[in-house]
């Protein structure tokens, strides 16, 4: 991605994109291509300059790198301990417009939406992350009709 598009923060965030209080989808996808997992007890423990600074920490794979080195480092000086390392994601659905994810599709299915192949791979990386990200087990799903609405995929 580039430009902005990486740093967006979605109007289905907009509760609590003031403070950032959340991790927000582009920070979240950053860590995964960083392949870092900070809890949310992390991401409290840094102060709001420094979850700005992440919001707006470039995407490019050596500022990867540099984010990878960065967190796990800062996150050793918090109570919490360090965030864990995991492998980074190079190979994820949400990185190419192809076959749209089961879980996406069954999600969809259970709304009513019939999401297509070619709307999907119209949608940029990070609106395919957040969607994907958004009907996986363990994640609260009320903000995936949300995002199918702001991504005008509800039909």
């Amino acid at each position: 991605m580039s430009g902005d598009r990486h740093r967006r923060i979605f109007a289905f965030e907009a509760d609590f994109s003031g403070d950032l209080r959340c991790i927000p989808m582009a920070v979240r996808r950053k860590l995964d291509l960083a392949g870092v997992k900070l809890k949310l007890a992390h991401w409290h423990g840094l102060s709001e300059a420094e979850r700005r600074d992440l919001l707006a920490w470039p995407d490019s794979p050596h500022e990867l790198e540099r984010l990878h080195s960065w967190l796990l480092a800062r996150s050793a000086e918090l109570p919490q301990g360090p965030a864990r390392a995991i492998d980074p994601l190079h190979n994820a659905a949400w990185l190419r417009g192809g076959a749209i994810p089961d879980v996406l599709l069954e999600s969809c299915r259970q709304l009513g939406v019939n999401l297509r192949a070619e709307r999907w791979s119209q949608l940029d990386e990070l609106e395919r992350f957040a969607l994907v990200k958004l009907c996986h087990p363990g994640h609260e799903h009320r903000n995936l009709p949300r995002a199918l609405e702001e991504f005008d995929l509800k039909s």
